[in-house]
């Protein structure tokens, strides 16, 4: 049985197992934990300010959203909201606005470029990063076992070319 977001107020739609799901103005810091079976959400007019990648995507059946009204922090860490809000909603993410950094105070979330959005130090997870040095180191290796094996043909070469003299 799916649960009820504390502090917001949930109604079963028509029979269905989906959910209308209201958290608006309830002064929310972070997105509640939220059943797979919401297919309208509301948390406007709280105190959002950005939403942890993959919060959203097991919402399967959602329909509606609003997240606006929220003080959303437009650095490099909203991108994933960004992304969402463009293949799930794009009139939500119209309606969506930035508080800070004050760079770009009130501008409309859609409109921000990567450069305005900042660079974060670690977009990647930290195993990304393993991998990418351990294949770097991989790479190097391979290209050093190369350069010995024809470094040895020429030699083996001028060897043969010796005693045939």
């Amino acid at each position: 049985a799916e649960v009820c977001p504390p502090s917001c107020n949930c109604k079963s739609l028509g029979g269905t197992m989906d959910w209308h799901i209201d958290c608006s103005s309830r002064k929310l810091t972070q997105v509640p934990a939220l059943p797979v079976n919401t297919k309208r959400l509301y948390l406007q007019n709280n105190s959002l300010s950005s939403v942890p990648p993959g919060a959203l995507d097991s919402l399967r059946s959602l329909e509606e959203v609003n997240i606006s009204d929220n003080p959303w922090n437009c650095d490099c860490h909203i991108l994933y909201l960004k992304l969402w809000l463009e293949d799930f909603s794009a009139p939500s993410l119209a309606d969506i606005r930035c508080a800070t950094p004050a760079a770009v105070r009130m501008k409309p979330l859609s409109q921000l470029t990567g450069n305005e959005l900042g660079v974060c130090k670690r977009l990647f997870p930290i195993k990304c990063l393993e991998f990418f040095w351990r294949d770097l180191i991989l790479i190097a290796g391979v290209i050093i076992a190369f350069l010995l094996v024809a470094w040895a043909l020429k030699i083996s070469k001028k060897l043969v070319c010796q005693i045939n003299l």
